[in-house]
């Protein structure tokens, strides 16, 4: 859905703004304003340009100046999903983050990094977990056994979709 699509659950004249914060460990990690494509009272979508300084290569893939991210966030599952395309609107791929549960109000959504990641390439063919280093190096499983415990089937689940049916299934 584009950001000029109707949709009833949008304002009309097109789509509100919302902040997304990043918090990890405690501290707000970025916040950046995004459309809000959607709400259905679970997920929520939002599209945004690649808010990071300058280009960020990770090797396998780069954000860059230009490049969109249309965003997925959920109140009840312990990740976002972020679609990643270049300004020319080509897809790159997905980057996922294990996240503690979207919470949402008063034109903020905020979620809680814990370090877990995994990118699929734009084909499905380049599958990476990610971080697992920094997570174990987090504490996490040990202040918060329930939180860690959550967070590791989080990241099976995403590697299981990107693996099988694909990304999408949680996206259509």
């Amino acid at each position: 859905m584009s950001a000029n699509s109707a949709d009833p659950a949008l304002p009309a004249g097109g789509p509100a703004t919302v902040e997304v914060v990043l918090v990890k460990a405690g501290r707000t990690k970025i916040r950046y304003p995004a459309a809000l494509l959607a709400d259905d009272g679970t997920r929520v979508s939002v599209r945004a340009p690649w808010a990071g300084e300058g280009v960020r290569d990770f090797g396998f893939v780069r954000f860059e100046p230009g490049d969109v991210f249309t965003e997925h966030y959920w109140r009840d599952r312990w990740y976002s999903v972020k679609e990643v395309r270049t300004s020319a609107r080509t897809l790159k791929g997905h980057y996922c983050d294990v996240t503690r549960p979207a919470e949402v109000s008063a034109g903020r959504l905020v979620v809680e990094d814990l370090d877990l990641d995994l990118w699929v390439s734009a084909d499905g063919t380049d599958v990476r977990r990610l971080d697992e280093d920094e997570f174990a190096a987090s504490g996490l499983s040990a202040t918060d056994p329930a939180a860690a415990a959550a967070a590791v089937a989080a990241l099976d689940e995403l590697d299981a979709l990107a693996r099988g049916a694909g990304l999408v299934t949680l996206l259509g």
